[in-house]
């Protein structure tokens, strides 16, 4: 991508959205703002796809507002150049080629055509641009799809599970492209069930639960408020060191799944351990501070009573 698209942003605004007999999306307000890769978070059924669905005027809200850039998708003159989404990478006639697919996205956005060669280059299809995408296996069709929401050039992109379907190559190759669009300032939304691409992704997350938000904040704040830090130390004398970690009013304990001469120290860092080890003339083998993961941290949120 080369251009430097007008930066903009997507805003829920005490969004709602009620079906006959369940409550989709319950008062979501919050801002994706750009220069940044969003990650949007939420247990099946959460209500992340309906909330997508609203920014881009597929689906009403029963209350409150989905804007892009301030105003709703259809108040904006061209849509295509402001936003591109992809919801699913299957929504493509199977019997037309990619360049033929991509040739009318990018005629009924009033695009030229030198695009549709452009996006196929960037997301690695040039190759097979006269296959029928019936013919293509699922990551080839998260490529054009993606192709697809860039054509317009757009300063917001939406991502619905980008990365269904991708080998590792390609989630790699993904992730660059989405924080290589966030670098040039552009707003990047994506939603992921691949909690370790996310964290490796995303550099603020958006988390909902049954239609509510849970977290609006960076990776590592998130990580941080909801996982706990410990430290990993190994002794070959592992019972002395317990005693005298315990004895120095410190919460030590055996790790059952941990090797036999490993303990596991809460609430404490490496080096009050290590200065408490040294003090009483323990060796030690490792000396390790442990952090939970984004899907310890996602999985304590939406369990949590509060998430209730």
């Amino acid at each position: 991508m080369h251009s430097s698209p007008s930066h903009g942003s997507l805003q829920a605004h005490s969004l709602v959205k009620r079906y006959r007999h369940a409550v989709a999306v319950d008062g979501l307000s919050f801002q994706v703002a750009p220069g940044m890769v969003t990650g949007f978070l939420g247990p099946n059924g959460a209500g992340k796809s309906t909330t997508l669905r609203m920014f881009l005027g597929l689906d009403t809200p029963t209350s409150g507002a989905a804007t892009v850039d301030g105003r709703r998708l259809a108040e904006l003159r061209h849509p295509m150049r402001v936003v591109g989404a992809m919801l699913d990478a299957r929504a493509v006639h199977p019997r037309r080629t990619a360049a033929d697919h991509l040739h009318a996205v990018a005629r009924a956005g009033g695009m030229p055509r030198r695009r549709v060669a452009e996006m196929l280059g960037l997301v690695g299809l040039d190759s097979v641009a006269d296959r029928a995408a019936g013919d293509f296996s699922l990551g080839m069709r998260q490529r054009l799809g993606m192709a697809t929401a860039l054509i317009g050039d757009p300063g917001i992109l939406i991502f619905d599970e980008p990365l269904n379907g991708l080998d590792p190559e390609g989630i790699r190759w993904a992730r660059s492209l989405m924080r290589g669009l966030a670098r040039e300032g552009r707003t990047v939304l994506f939603s992921s069930h691949l909690m370790s691409e996310m964290e490796l992704t995303a550099d603020h997350l958006i988390v909902i639960h049954r239609g509510r938000l849970l977290a609006d904040q960076s990776v590592a704040e998130l990580i941080a408020a909801e996982t706990s830090e410990r430290v990993h130390v190994r002794a070959p004398d592992r019972d002395g060191l317990l005693d005298v970690l315990v004895r120095a009013g410190m919460r030590a304990a055996v790790d059952e799944r941990a090797p036999a001469d490993a303990l596991t120290v809460s609430a404490a860092t490496p080096d009050e351990v290590g200065r408490v080890a040294a003090a009483h003339g323990f060796e030690l083998s490792e000396l390790t501070r442990v952090r939970d993961s984004l899907e310890d941290a996602f999985l304590a949120m939406t369990t949590d009573p509060k998430g209730a």
